[in-house]
């Protein structure tokens, strides 16, 4: 069974990458893309339900004293179901929005799908780096999906960038792990030595708050609306953004371990409520309202991760992903439809397709944290924790919560009263102006809206008894996870009485300040890209002027230089070479005929000397005997006179 469950993580990762991957690059594969697609992510949530039960661990070595490891503890346990879900649901949706090159939107869609599973199970850091990089690839190509468009293209490059430029934080993190010495597991973060804890807390913590769109990064989620509502219902929902949060809340043993970490999260997720709620107020478009108050639910997980409550944390997650995936898709069905999703060109949708309406209704009431829906008990259970560490982020985070029923209310307002026939004109007038509108919806459409809307109702329970203790214990929380009795009707009515307020006046305060998401993008592109532009321009002028300029002259002086070397060696070289062999030469003839002259003379004069040699050798050869005995006897007597002298 075990050796099963790790072969269904393996595949949970592998499956809808290599699938997407051949989607994504096939040409003439968009008729069969959809069954395809969705049979993969039927698929997932399949081996989704056998690892959360099963919790298999999976590793392959990667670097010395670290793998790159999968794990489904609990906190994983809980979310990647939650993304398979979604996914599919989405995928469904979508066949009724995107209707050309289906095959490549479906491959990028199950690509992104995997990588985000990959990161929701990363055990080490190498696994969630690598997850990481795919995934912010992926949401790049996603909401650039429809690339002939200028706008879309430089929406996803923003995104991009942004988030880029905040993952930086999670390479220096696995920087100063390697230094730390506790490892590259992520549950062994908090064991690493003081000095570099803290800075593998501050850079994953800015990663963190770059993907989860927190302040000050949270501008890029209103460039990232200019993708495929479906898009945007995966990516902003269950996925990308999520996993920002997610994140801190896999390291929150981390956060704690510093002293300093925690503290500052739960701030930056309270600012973020606060004010990107401010921001969800101001909105005239749907989907840009949703896109701020996504921001401004994740600041609710963001500070459950400072605050120590990962159970409240994980909860908030998943009954954010089913109400937020039901507005997104309940979005691109009226946008599909009409063409339009300004709020000035919806009044009274509800009563062109009621069930969508009904549906974006219980989203809309969980959005506002109605009890007894999902968001209602989730968000009490994050504030109860924050309220216990400082009054004022329990302030600041129930003036959110009643913000959030501000944004709600304004979708209620617009989508429900019916529009007088006097003034039906005035609404026609915005249909068609995005996009050309077909005016129907299909079943695949509504068919995940109404199961989104479930969730939407009641994944609250998992914040409330007895539930709450059950993912409490699964996440290896200690202690109380969900919130009193008291806190839970203190918030119920701040929330009920912000709405039926805003209903019975059908008017919402539009702060002006927050309509362009607090002026983020001017400032970013005044604090950070102006001044890199002016930067990099600069040393384009300098590359151009002094290194082109020195470069140029000094190619240009070599070249002057071989020129007057090759004259010299013309000039000079070759003619001191070539007087120098003339006169080798006329030395070496002379040689040569002096050693011709002498070396004849001392051979003619040495044979003289062996001829008379030969001559005085030949004189006692006359034949006679007894001369032969006379000189044998002379030879004799000299031979002993020299040994008697010698002697």
């Amino acid at each position: 069974m075990r050796d099963l469950a790790q072969v269904c993580l393996w595949l949970l990762v592998v499956l809808p990458a290599g699938v997407g991957a051949l989607l994504a690059a096939a040409r003439r594969a968009n008729r069969i893309a959809i069954p395809i697609s969705l049979a993969t992510a039927t698929t997932m949530v399949g081996l989704s339900a056998v690892v959360a039960a099963a919790r298999p661990a999976v590793s392959v070595p990667f670097l010395a004293g670290t793998d790159l490891a999968l794990a489904v503890d609990g906190l994983a346990a809980l979310i990647l179901p939650t993304l398979t879900v979604v996914t599919l649901l989405v995928l469904l949706a979508s066949t009724g929005e995107i209707h050309e090159s289906t095959a490549r939107f479906h491959g990028l869609m199950l690509i992104f799908a995997g990588a985000v599973a990959f990161t929701a199970a990363a055990a080490t850091l190498p696994a969630l780096l690598l997850a990481w990089e795919i995934m912010g690839a992926a949401s790049y190509a996603l909401i650039g999906f429809r690339w002939r468009d200028e706008d879309r293209m430089s929406a996803g490059l923003t995104a991009f960038l942004t988030t880029r430029a905040a993952d930086l934080g999670l390479y220096a993190a696995a920087g100063a792990a390697l230094a730390g010495g506790a490892g590259l597991a992520l549950a062994n973060l908090s064991q690493s030595s003081p000095g570099w804890r803290h800075v593998i807390a501050a850079g994953i913590l800015v990663a963190a708050l770059g993907k989860a769109a927190q302040l000050p990064f949270s501008f890029w989620l209103s460039r990232a609306m200019a993708g495929p509502s479906a898009v945007s219902a995966l990516l902003h929902s269950a996925a990308m953004v999520a996993m920002g949060g997610y994140l801190l809340l896999r390291v929150q043993p981390l956060l704690a371990a510093t002293g300093w970490a925690g503290p500052v999260t739960t701030g930056f997720g309270a600012a973020t409520a606060l004010l990107l709620a401010a921001v969800a107020v101001a909105q005239r478009d749907l989907k840009q309202l949703l896109a701020a108050s996504t921001a401004a639910q994740l600041g609710f997980v963001v500070m459950a991760a400072g605050a120590g409550t990962v159970a409240g944390g994980a909860a908030h997650l998943v009954a954010h992903a089913a109400t937020k995936a039901l507005l997104f898709l309940a979005a691109g069905v009226w946008l599909t439809a009409l063409g339009t999703k300004r709020l000035a060109g919806l009044r009274g949708v509800v009563g062109r397709w009621r069930l969508v309406g009904w549906s974006a209704t219980v989203g809309a009431l969980a959005l506002a944290g109605i009890a007894p829906l999902s968001l209602w008990a989730t968000k009490d259970a994050v504030l109860t924790a924050v309220g216990e560490q400082s009054p004022w982020l329990y302030a600041t985070g129930l003036a959110a919560s009643a913000l959030s029923a501000a944004y709600a209310a304004k979708i209620l307002v617009v989508i429900w009263p019916r529009v007088p026939a006097d003034r039906r004109a005035e609404v026609e007038a915005h249909f068609d102006e995005e996009e050309r509108g077909n005016r129907r919806v299909t079943l695949l459409q509504r068919v995940p809206l109404v199961l989104l809307a479930v969730g939407a109702a009641y994944a609250g329970l998992l914040a409330l008894p007895p539930l709450a203790s059950t993912v409490a214990r699964a996440v290896g929380q200690t202690g109380g996870s969900h919130a009193s009795a008291r806190e839970l009707v203190v918030s119920a009515a701040v929330t009920l009485a912000v709405l039926l307020v805003i209903l019975a006046r059908r008017r919402l305060p539009e702060p002006r300040w927050a309509l362009r998401w607090m002026g983020l993008q001017a400032a970013a592109s005044a604090l950070v890209t102006r001044p890199t532009l002016r930067c990099a321009n600069a040393l384009a002028r300098f590359d151009d002027r002094v290194l082109d300029r020195a470069i140029t002259g000094a190619a240009r002086a070599a070249v002057s230089l071989s020129r007057r070397a090759a004259r010299f060696d013309d000039r000079v070289v070759d003619h001191a070479v070539t007087s120098t062999s003339e006169l080798s030469m006329r030395v070496a003839a002379r040689a040569a005929r002096a050693d011709d002259r002498w070396l004849d003379e001392a051979v003619e004069h040495l044979a003289t000397r062996v001829r008379r040699l030969g001559r005085l050798a030949r004189r006692p050869q006359t034949g006679q005997l007894h001369q032969y005995y006379l000189q044998a006897v002379v030879v004799l007597l000299v031979g002993v006179v020299l040994l008697v002298t010698l002697g």
